[in-house]
């Protein structure tokens, strides 16, 4: 167990027999999935198989749509306060560098674009907020073990520490089991695509340093020639580094500590990292490009590496899984609460399964370029890596695409747009850009406002709300709706936030009278440039939407 960090204990010495919702799996997918529920009034039981947060730096990288979620639930505060912020990395060919890029960022932001921080500390976080919210049950060394679809849910087997067989029912399974789902193979469902021969070994080590934060990469580095090298930095004095073996290389033998810590002394030596250090977990890896074809099985659902594995050049994994949780808590929820009917749930699977591809696509060609599959690759990356020595327009080559949010293309929730009415900013199936803003607890963020109803926003320079405006603020039938009017100028109050620095109304596209309409997930969900000619019915729109999203 890592130093700070206590297990966390079950508390409740019987399990239920039965539950609205059942969560297999208490990693950092299946405890925000818990927190986010909880956020929408769900309670939910979460089984984890083993006794407390994981071991290991695991998953590291934490992007900025990931803390946005997140911080839904109340778990951006201690994620970003003890989590190391980064910007951009350098890559190098031997020793030479060759790339130094930097994402998207400036000084008002609500968060960086990457934070890097180890996966116990996100599930540590993640299980506190679940708590906090309420309705969240989580037993440890407890595992899913049998899964019988019904046709009112999902009987399911679960096996205790002790080895007593419990049954329950649940009205709905979710599968955050990861890569070895149980879930998923009870089902008998198959991933769909490929896995990559390339191994890379993990390892944490805890030494002191005063490099930056930076992603850092290096390509047949001379401290380990034929190899790939990636370090981060992480909390409490711990290098992340991955290193890539030769396919000869027997990965028993490879993990074995005599034969681990040369390799990352070697290194160290070479880029001039002289304090001392420890090692303090070592683990191997192969990329893997798999995907469910769809994310529902009737009533179960899957998320996180149960339903896709990604490879890990570009962060995709844990962010797509956060988002994958970010997008079904508020689905289910209003299936849940009779809101919607359960054909909802086929937009999580289809904007997801979406989503997955796009991430695996982008996944590959990383790891195509990373850890090349075959001698052809090799030739290929090696003469752009030569190129872009004296070539500066090559580099880009060398990028490694770190993940951002997907558009859902074609989703049946996007609303029609209203084609040339809008010349920029997002459209529906998009999420909706940040802005600082001014409001009446101070300056704070528009994604802010995001994570637990829908959110109207109404662009106006003018002072109250129209009628028609006004009817929206009266809420919704079917789910909670928040109407927020953005202004440039004036002073907030509890209906409007002030765009003093002409972000929201830049980035929106907006002209007065606009009107955008955000999904509970922070998606835009529709658009409309005048919302008075309109004459939108956002009761209406949201009541045909949900109850036949198709």
């Amino acid at each position: 167990m890592i130093a700070g960090l206590k297990p966390a204990m079950n508390t409740t010495p019987s399990l239920p027999s039965s539950v609205p919702v059942l969560i297999a799996g208490g990693g950092p997918v299946g405890l925000s999935l818990a927190a986010l529920l909880a956020h929408h009034g769900v309670p939910c039981l979460v089984l984890e198989a083993d006794p407390s947060w994981c071991e290991g730096s695991r998953a590291i990288c934490l992007s900025r749509r990931s803390l946005e979620i997140l911080g839904w639930v109340g778990a951006d505060g201690p994620l970003t306060a003890k989590g190391l912020p980064w910007i951009g990395g350098r890559s190098y060919f031997r020793d030479t560098e060759v790339l130094h890029f930097e994402m998207p960022s400036e000084p008002a932001e609500r968060f960086a674009p990457m934070v890097n921080i180890q996966q116990y500390y996100i599930e540590q976080f993640a299980h506190a907020a679940a708590l906090r919210a309420g309705g969240v049950d989580v037993r440890w060394s407890t595992r899913v073990s049998a899964v019988r679809p019904q046709a009112s849910g999902v009987d399911v087997d679960c096996r205790a520490e002790n080895g007593r067989i419990h049954r329950m029912h649940a009205d709905w399974l979710i599968a955050c089991d990861g890569g070895r789902s149980t879930v998923r193979e009870e089902l008998g469902l198959q991933f769909e695509g490929m896995q990559y021969e390339g191994r890379y070994v993990i390892v944490d080590i805890e030494q002191d340093t005063r490099r930056r934060v930076e992603r850092l990469a290096w390509f047949d580095p001379p401290s380990n020639p034929g190899s790939t090298i990636l370090m981060h930095r992480q909390p409490d004095n711990v290098w992340r580094i991955d290193y890539q073996v030769a396919d000869h290389e027997d990965p028993v033998e490879a993990v074995k500590p005599e034969n681990v810590l040369p390799r990352v002394q070697a290194h160290l030596d070479m880029i001039g990292e002289t304090a001392p250090w420890k090692p303090l977990w070592i683990s191997i890896y192969n990329a893997k490009c798999l995907t469910l074809p769809r994310y529902r099985s009737g009533r179960v659902l899957f998320a996180g590496d149960a339903a896709h594995l990604v490879p890990i050049f570009g962060v995709r994994g844990l962010n797509s899984g956060l988002d994958d949780a970010g997008n079904l808590a508020w689905k289910l929820a209003l299936v849940l609460q009779g809101h919607a009917g359960d054909r909802l749930l086929d937009s999580y699977s289809s904007e997801r399964v979406l989503a997955a591809r796009e991430n695996i696509a982008f996944g590959a060609k990383s790891t195509e370029f990373m850890a090349p599959p075959h001698h052809g690759f090799a030739l290929l990356r090696e003469a752009a890596l030569r190129l872009a020595l004296v070539a500066p327009g090559v580099r880009s080559l060398i990028n490694p695409r770190q993940t951002s949010p997907v558009e859902y293309l074609n989703s049946p929730l996007n609303q029609p747009d209203q084609g040339a009415a809008f010349t920029g900013g997002a459209r529906a199936g998009m999420p909706g850009p940040e802005a600082r803003l001014r409001t009446l607890q101070g300056l704070d963020h528009l994604t802010a406002l995001y994570g637990s109803g829908f959110v109207a926003l109404y662009f106006s320079n003018e002072p109250g709300l129209p009628d028609h405006v006004r009817r929206v603020a009266e809420g919704s039938a079917v789910a909670a709706l928040r109407l927020v009017r953005v202004s440039a100028h004036g002073e907030p109050d509890p209906h409007t936030v002030v765009d003093e620095l002409g972000q929201a109304w830049q980035r929106y596209d907006a002209m007065e009278g606009t009107l955008y309409l955000i999904r509970p997930d922070g998606y835009v969900m529709g658009r409309w440039r005048e919302a008075a000619s309109a004459d939108i019915d956002i009761d209406r729109v949201l009541e045909r939407t949900l109850e036949d999203p198709e």
